[in-house]
């Protein structure tokens, strides 16, 4: 099996691949987590890894005075880009993308936090995405985006654009199909205590709906993310 690279840009320690570290290791990717906080990303080559995710975080892409390697996050995305390289994008990561390609990024002004399903667009049903159909899946945002010009939109929900992508090599998610929910929610309702408390958010609905979703969204979540994965290896 060829072996090829991923690293993924996380923002928060407990915000990871999750349940996509076995289909990445599957397919013959060797995982790097960059830690943008601490890291200087300026030093990461664009075109080296194979793949690149940027993952989830409790931050807003347009708050770049306050975060300032927000800017070095979207100057790297913009290259990885314009190169044509496989890129996901999950929850900030998505808007990152969304915001490197021009589009609106903003606050809906509502906490979309818990499990509820998809609607898949015509174009979603026909995608990796297929394999989350009826199934909830997490959602933990309070910012959205707007669909990219270059880009198909994939999954809606009432609240917020869902999914999008770009080819087979660029894929935006807002929600959350790689967390490990069985295994890792308390680490997330933990570290988003202050974020829950304010929005009224229960954590204990949470834990009620990961116990009863859970299973099912894992083995949805990596069924489409080796599907997405086949589509870049036969593309590439």
């Amino acid at each position: 099996m060829k072996t090829r690279s991923v690293i993924a840009l996380r923002h928060v320690n407990f915000e990871t691949l999750g349940t996509f570290e076995r289909p990445l290791t599957d397919a013959g990717y060797t995982l790097t987590y960059v830690d943008v906080a601490t890291e200087d990303i300026s030093r990461i080559d664009p075109t080296s890894p194979d793949l690149l995710v940027v993952l989830g975080g409790p931050i807003g892409v347009y708050e770049t005075d306050i975060y300032p390697f927000l800017l070095a996050e979207l100057h790297l995305i913009k290259q990885r880009l314009d190169a044509g390289l496989p890129i996901l994008g999950i929850c900030l990561g998505a808007q990152l993308i969304a915001a490197a390609l021009g589009a609106r990024v903003a606050a809906t002004g509502t906490k979309e936090s818990g499990f509820a399903p998809l609607a898949l667009t015509d174009e979603g049903a026909t995608s990796a995405l297929r394999h989350l159909a009826g199934v909830p899946v997490l959602h933990w945002h309070g910012d959205a985006f707007d669909v990219p010009t270059q880009a198909k939109l994939l999954a809606t929900t009432p609240i917020a654009n869902q999914a999008f992508s770009i080819g087979p090599q660029v894929l935006g998610l807002q929600f959350h199909p790689e967390a490990d929910t069985q295994h890792g929610l308390e680490h997330w309702l933990i570290g988003h205590a202050a974020e829950l408390s304010a929005a009224k958010i229960d954590p204990r609905r949470l834990r009620s709906e990961a116990t009863e979703c859970g299973s099912k969204l894992c083995d949805a979540g990596r069924a489409m993310m080796v599907e997405w994965l086949n589509g870049l290896h036969h593309a590439r």
